[in-house]
């Protein structure tokens, strides 16, 4: 089932990952750095977000356009994302085309200049994805209820961070931030489907080598959750609801666990919460329940959009099936088709070179080493009902709960934290 992930570190701390899919057309690398939103100051808010965008802005070889241009020309695809502790460069091309992408993803990584002209180009581009967020309900409810839960901590902020950070940052603390942050012990590159990883070796290794090695990294400051109600009245059609509760670091043991959890209770269209919610009593369109991991933290969510005189029902309906689930073991069958779930979406996913690249580097991050698929299987299928219960009571309590609604909500906030209280039943 698991091809063999092959590792070499080079000598300043670099880690390449290589997984051969000889069945596939396409290579997906990707360069991951173990650096996210939750290493900036205050004042640095967004800057991962911003370095993100630039580093597709020109290097000493390339312009902008020119970046763009050759990989259209390839019939690439590239991209880039931030997170809360990770930041990823990837792109994907046919595997004869290898060479070409390596060039270009390694050039727009180590030979950047971050021009201050593109820094201002650039700037209105991100202001314009914050406002886009803004408007969109489903979305900013997030960045609200993240502030609300990790109140005053960096996991609390938006990864885009503010108009005022934004606005404040220029081309030389962009470039202080990357040469401090970007260090090769915290750099894994990963790739996955048809090379030979010895050709591949060959073409990362001397340009990678050369990076310096850093000079340490300060660690991160372990988060505390702050359970409370938050309205944020809005003029909307529905009222975008998140319940919070604290939830499992990345590496947790009980982990398979709370995928389970996660899928029994809103992860997919069978779940309780679609059942419940939308199905059979037609509260709302969208419910859906999920899962965050950090280093040190994690946390447990449950989204859904109502028609404002059904606030107050839907957050109790939806407490309801949490407090049961910490009160009542599921079902043998229920289990089951869990289980069945997560496997066929593990399955499905080894398929892909993309979600390949992704699982290898995500494990190098998190955990040191490679987390076989069948390895998952086994542990996904071995978790009992008794410890999934277990795992919700101590999960899911009141005390680790906070709500937040952005839109047309009447019930004042006193009324809103007693529909809570089941969660301590």
């Amino acid at each position: 089932m698991d091809v063999p992930v092959g590792k070499t570190v080079l000598a300043n701390g670099v880690r390449i990952l290589t997984q051969p899919m000889p069945h596939a057309r396409s290579v997906s690398l990707g360069v991951w750095v173990d650096v996210g939103a939750r290493d900036e100051s205050d004042a640095e808010s967004g800057i991962s977000h911003f370095i993100e965008h630039m580093i597709f802005k020109g290097t000493e070889r390339r312009s902008a356009y020119q970046i763009a241009r050759e990989f259209d020309a390839v019939g690439g695809q590239t991209n880039a994302f931030t997170s809360m502790e990770h930041t990823c460069y990837h792109a994907r091309v046919l595997d004869e085309r290898l060479e070409t992408m390596v060039d270009i993803l390694t050039d727009i990584f180590l030979h950047s200049v971050f021009d201050p002209q593109e820094v201002e180009r650039e700037r209105p581009v991100i202001l314009q994805e914050i406002g886009m967020v803004e408007d969109l309900p489903e979305e900013h409810v997030h960045v609200l209820a993240g502030r609300t839960f990790w109140d005053g901590h960096p996991l609390g902020r938006s990864i885009l961070g503010t108009r005022e950070t934004v606005s404040a940052l220029d081309s030389a603390s962009i470039r202080r931030f990357f040469r401090r942050r970007y260090q090769p012990g915290r750099i894994v590159i990963a790739a996955a489907g048809r090379f030979e990883p010895g050709r591949l070796l060959d073409l990362l290794g001397p340009a990678f080598a050369s990076l310096p090695p850093g000079d340490g990294f300060p660690a991160r400051t372990p988060p505390r959750s702050r359970p409370r109600v938050a309205v944020h009245p809005r003029g909307l059609e529905q009222a975008h609801l998140l319940l919070l509760t604290e939830g499992l670091p990345v590496g947790d043991p009980r982990r398979y666990g709370m995928a389970l959890l996660n899928t029994i209770l809103g992860g997919n269209m069978s779940s309780r919460l679609f059942q419940e919610i939308r199905e059979k009593r037609g509260l709302a369109y969208t419910v859906y329940s999920f899962v965050t991991s950090h280093a040190d933290a994690g946390m447990f969510g449950v989204y859904l959009a109502v028609a404002p005189e059904h606030v107050s029902e839907a957050v109790s309906r939806v407490v309801a099936e949490m407090a049961r689930m910490a009160r009542e073991p599921v079902s043998a069958s229920e289990l089951a088709g869990a289980v069945e779930y997560l496997r066929g979406g593990l399955l499905l996913a080894a398929e892909s070179t993309d979600a390949q690249m992704v699982r290898i580097a995500q494990n190098e991050l998190h955990f040191g080493e490679e987390q076989p698929v069948a390895r998952v299987l086994e542990r996904v299928a071995a978790v009992t009902p008794a410890e999934l219960c277990g795992l919700a009571a101590g999960l899911f309590r009141r005390s680790h709960a906070a709500l937040t609604l952005l839109g047309p909500v009447d019930e004042p906030p006193e009324r809103l934290e007693r529909l809570l209280d089941p969660l301590d039943a």
